[in-house]
């Protein structure tokens, strides 16, 4: 076989298996209108973690495959060289071809244990701006307001039907038509002049919830427009009604799921996207489509392109020194980068492969708004010149058996990457007393939508938990998560003798599950006024009781869901 022919069955081969993964993730995927139809949530679940293992276990299965048709010539690198060209010439200007180049060079990698990039064999520069959004149309309904905005409320109602029927579709379209015009007040707009609406034809799904994702119009002005829709014993009924940036950025944000919506081409989908969401990230929209991997590329290219432009360097992240990982940021941009230490400082006492573990399970996990999208790297190299002396030092120091000199390059064998938030032990120090009370408020909301999703943070300290720009509280340390079903939540036994309480070791048995959440009040570093109100608002979370409560609920397999567009409201008499 001459190496022309070789290239090009190699090269068909990616695209074939390219296809494939595509056709199998589409497949899990389409599941999802099944799964809302019936209101089959746990079975939701699992495609959920199924479908995240799909893009590794393709690209495992390929890069065998390819190794034995390649041969010798597996890593010839003219070979390479040639094969990335002949791939090139023909996905350029076709629907996911950009895409199919990332699954190339991910088996490409694979082969070559690619170190920072290699332009000469692996693609670079995807055509993934949005000025491209016209190339690649994704499929969208138009609806004309001739008559009332109640009118074409009922026509896509109607469009966008499901197996199961409306609980009240005209309580839905009265619903629909009020939120519309409350919004349009807002505005200075009269709901009456509203021009058209028009919907992604696919439709989104998470956990129990469907979303119609659209856009509404005015002459001068339009805004997102979401429809939530909720299946209950009774039918399916419209939710709520979202159109305010805030609450969009809410629902498609870093701390949710990824949806499961059937796109084609997925690049249509991200245009479409970014038109309803201008100041979210490119990556991070390909990621709330589940295309995790494009997302994770796109996040890489945006920050290496950044670092040839700013002249400022990584630093160490503000907050409190990780016993586990030691966390850098780079000032100018707004992600946190995160490498597992050689050795943790006590009490910690985990391995890097149960750190690793954690971080796996979290991946899979519904993370409900509560839990930071955190992105796995491997073999990555940064300019030396790019870290301040002091990181550096301690980067070589602390973490050397994952980071290494390399000419005037800084290696990094294995990173996580996240979003930068303020670390909540911070925040109560810089705000004001409203903005203070507030988070610690939603730091106890926090903790129990977590339980409500079967999670148990560990350690509770307000330094694992940060703030969004919306507000909101997550956690994201991430060593020491376990399942609540997994731990024995106890009350703290009488003491025998007065003395007892005074010994610095407790004085009864403790297994390694044991939790007490009575001690959880040790974790609230907060003055008296704050551990009042946290204690006036979320006391049950100090008990065992709420705690065995929850785990039982898990285990009886109840449906214990986090709305991502519903708040408990909070004391106003706080405010007065």
């Amino acid at each position: 076989m001459d190496n022309r022919e070789l290239v090009s069955e190699a090269a068909n081969a990616v695209f074939q298996a390219f296809v494939k993964y595509n056709d199998n993730f589409r497949r899990i995927t389409e599941r999802a209108k099944q799964r809302f139809e019936k209101r089959e949530w746990s079975a939701a679940q699992r495609d959920l973690g199924e479908r995240i293992e799909l893009y590794t276990k393709s690209v495992d299965r390929n890069v065998a495959a390819l190794t034995r048709l390649l041969g010798p010539n597996c890593t010839n690198r003219e070979i390479w060289i040639q094969l990335k060209k002949f791939f090139g010439e023909r996905v350029n200007d076709i629907p996911d071809g950009e895409f199919s180049k990332t699954y190339f060079n991910s088996i490409n990698r694979r082969i070559f244990n690619t170190v920072g990039i290699d332009p000469e064999i692996e693609f670079v520069t995807l055509r993934l701006e949005t000025e491209e959004h016209h190339r690649h149309l994704v499929k969208h309904r138009r609806y004309l307001n001739w008559t009332t905005v109640a009118d074409i409320s009922e026509q896509f109602l109607n469009d966008f039907a499901f197996a199961a029927p409306y609980t009240d579709k005209n309580a839905d379209i009265a619903f629909i038509t009020s939120e519309i015009t409350r919004f349009s007040r807002g505005l200075g707009l009269p709901a009456p002049e509203v021009l058209r609406v028009e919907f992604m034809q696919p439709v989104f799904y998470q956990s129990s919830r469907a979303y119609l994702v659209g856009q509404i119009f005015w002459a001068a002005h339009s805004a997102p427009l979401i429809i939530a829709l909720k299946h209950t014993a009774e039918g399916v009924a419209v939710d709520a009604v979202l159109m305010s940036p805030e609450e969009v950025s809410v629902l498609f944000g870093f701390t949710r799921s990824y949806f499961f919506v059937d796109v084609e081409p997925v690049e249509g989908a991200v245009y479409f996207m970014a038109s309803i969401l201008p100041n979210k990230p490119l990556d991070e929209l390909y990621t709330i489509l589940g295309r995790v991997r494009q997302g994770k590329t796109e996040r890489y290219r945006t920050l290496t392109r950044h670092l040839k432009r700013t002249e400022d360097q990584f630093v160490h992240a503000r907050g409190a020194p990780g016993l586990v990982m030691l966390v850098f940021t780079l000032p100018s941009y707004d992600l946190v980068f995160k490498i597992i230490r050689d050795n943790f400082g006590y009490p910690k006492n985990v391995s890097h492969e149960h750190v690793m573990e954690k971080y796996q399970f979290v991946f899979k996990h519904d993370r409900a708004g509560r839990l930071i999208d955190t992105q796995e790297f491997r073999h990555i190299e940064f300019p030396l010149s790019k870290f301040s002396t002091e990181l550096l030092d301690e980067l070589l120091d602390s973490t050397a058996s994952s980071v290494r000199i390399d000419g005037d390059q800084l290696v990094i064998d294995h990173l996580y990457v996240e979003r930068r938030i303020t670390p909540l032990n911070l925040y109560t120090e810089e705000n004001d007393r409203q903005a203070v009370e507030l988070a610690v408020l939603d730091y106890g909301q926090a903790i129990k939508d977590l339980a409500l999703t079967n999670i148990f943070p560990g350690d509770l300290l307000l330094k694992n938990f940060g703030v969004t720009r919306h507000g909101r509280v997550i956690f994201y340390d991430y060593d020491e998560v376990c399942l609540v079903t997994d731990c024995n939540f106890r009350d703290v036994p009488e003491p025998s003798f007065d003395e007892d309480e005074m010994r610095p070791e407790s004085w009864y048995y403790v297994n390694d599950n044991d939790i007490f959440p009575a001690e959880f009040i040790k974790f609230l570093s907060m003055n008296k006024d704050l551990k009042d109100l946290f204690i006036d608002v979320h006391g049950d979370l100090l008990t065992a009781e709420y705690w065995r409560n929850i785990k039982q609920q898990h285990l009886n397999e109840e449906v214990l869901e986090v709305v991502p567009y519903y708040r408990p409201p909070l004391p106003s008499r706080r405010y007065s």
